[in-house]
């Protein structure tokens, strides 16, 4: 289960069964034989990205940890086409249906993180930029979302709040204004955290970089303008990093990419990507 050893997903897993288990599964256990095998195959419906295979082991696992591995030829981040089995499980067949929708609900979620990422991707593919998610994550499953992120060749951007100053509208205000936040930030926070500031125009953008912020995070422009507010801040710091964020999406996202920027930071690859469709089909083992 490599990434998935030691890590709180595995105990997240038993919540999310319980969850659904409840007292226990009637249907399944007022049908189904106890002692029957079963064998499941997990069948992609449509085009995507593969992403979640440990986890949906894990849940399996979870219910029986004598229950055989997932047999998978493929790996995460590969991307299979409409009607791919990619991966087989053998075990009891009241395990396999216990776990069935909880291991469906995870890895439909993650491969669709994973595949909507992989199309930002490629749309960006021959620029410098990188596509980053954001914290607009789903609550208890951010490590899983984010996960999917990298695997659809995306990078993360902050994990939570202890990972990195990102100093907002709301921080500027109450901190009575940029120069004041970010003079702050440095008097507080450890030398090895970077410090972000979002602006709207060349003045908070100058005063940012003035202020001795090392990234800058061009908020709601156009490409136009962040193309201009680019060149003026390489122009006062060549090192400073540049991240764009606010409406991005596959239409518009390369010409933000050709804008000059580092990171084009997008909240709808977790808030808003579709699961994919994927089924889990039981026979008589």
């Amino acid at each position: 289960m490599n990434w998935l050893e030691g890590s709180e997903i595995l105990s997240a897993v038993g919540q999310f069964l319980a969850e659904d288990i409840g007292r226990g599964d009637i249907t399944t256990s007022s049908t189904v034989p106890q002692d029957t095998r079963g064998h499941g195959r997990f069948l992609a419906k449509e085009d995507l990205v593969i992403c979640g295979l440990d986890v949906a082991e894990a849940v399996f696992f979870h219910l029986d940890p004598d229950s055989g591995e997932i047999e998978t030829s493929h790996s995460d981040g590969d991307e299979i086409a409409a009607g791919t089995v990619f991966a087989t499980l053998k075990g009891f067949a009241d395990v396999l249906l216990v776990g069935e929708r909880t291991a469906l609900n995870l890895i439909q979620r993650m491969s669709g993180i994973a595949t909507l990422t992989r199309e930002f991707v490629k749309a960006v593919e021959g620029t410098n930029a990188a596509i980053v998610d954001t914290r607009k994550t789903t609550p208890g499953l951010r490590m899983l979302e984010k996960y999917a992120v990298t695997v659809g060749g995306g990078k993360n951007h902050r994990m939570g709040l202890d990972d990195g100053v990102l100093i907002k509208d709301n921080h500027i205000a109450l901190a009575g204004g940029i120069k004041e936040a970010v003079a702050a930030a440095k008097a507080r926070v450890g030398h090895l955290h970077k410090i972000e500031v979002e602006v709207t125009n060349w003045a908070q953008l100058r005063e940012a970089i003035s202020a001795g912020a090392e990234i800058v995070m061009l908020d709601n422009q156009t490409p136009d303008e962040a193309a201009k507010l680019a060149k003026m801040a390489r122009d006062m710091n060549p090192a400073v990093i540049i991240e764009a964020s606010g409406g991005m999406d596959l239409h518009n996202v390369r010409a933000f990419a050709e804008a000059g920027v580092d990171l084009i930071s997008v909240g709808r690859l977790t808030h808003s990507a579709r699961a994919v469709d994927i089924s889990f089909k039981i026979a008589v083992a």
